[in-house]
């Protein structure tokens, strides 16, 4: 889960102070003019249609937890992809397309809605959205509307997840300082809490609360 927005300025509460963006001076122009455009206006969208793109855009907000503005464009980012065709180049044996596989369940979302809250996906409460992709998500390999449901999961987590970690506020959000080209990093490795086995660059900024990590021991 995300946990934007961010602040203070613009790091959030575990990277207080970080702001990526600070280190474009670093980078090459094309690096440059790549990440300062996903800061942009977001893509038109293309391939969501009707009712779909409020179906996607309520999905990617509860998968990546965005409850509250400012969100990162996920489903306008998402939307460029499967209209350009820039799939992963793969996809299940048995199951259709990227594009098609997310328009057949995203009508799908709609219809466990309509079930369990009487409504589209997009205009269910918050909790009610939640509930309805718990029960996609306990499914496991189980069908889910004729598909096994851990492989739609894999298809919207897939997107989604890469849409937010390509945007410049979630490197904030996890204190990622953005490309190593041209200069590069010098101090590989995992910096570990407390000083032990520091291997932050001088332009990083330390984790201010690493019990929140969800990789940690004890944490996830």
């Amino acid at each position: 889960m995300s946990g934007l927005p961010l602040d203070p300025s613009a790091g959030g509460g575990r990277f207080p102070g970080f702001d990526v963006m600070a280190q474009s001076k670093h980078w090459d122009e094309v690096t440059t003019s790549v990440v300062v455009s996903r800061l942009g206006m977001p893509p038109d969208i293309r391939f969501f249609r009707g009712t779909e793109e409020a179906t996607a855009s309520a999905l990617c907000d509860q998968l990546l937890d965005q409850k509250n503005p400012p969100r990162v464009p996920v489903v306008n980012m998402v939307d460029a992809r499967l209209a350009d065709e820039q799939t992963d180049g793969w996809h299940y044996d048995g199951m259709a397309p990227d594009g098609q596989s997310w328009r057949d369940s995203l009508a799908a979302l709609d219809e466990d809605a309509m079930v369990h809250s009487g409504c589209p996906f997009a205009e269910a409460p918050w909790d009610a959205q939640s509930a309805i992709l718990q029960a996609v998500l306990d499914l496991g390999s189980k069908p889910w509307h004729g598909t096994p449901a851990a492989r739609i999961w894999s298809l919207w987590t897939r997107y989604a997840c890469t849409a937010f970690y390509s945007h410049p506020w979630a490197w904030d959000e996890i204190g990622f300082p953005g490309p190593a080209y041209p200069r590069g990093y010098k101090n590989l490795g995992v910096n570990e809490p407390g000083g032990k086995n520091n291997r932050l660059e001088p332009f990083e900024v330390a984790d201010a609360r690493p019990a929140q990590d969800p990789l940690r021991k004890g944490n996830s």
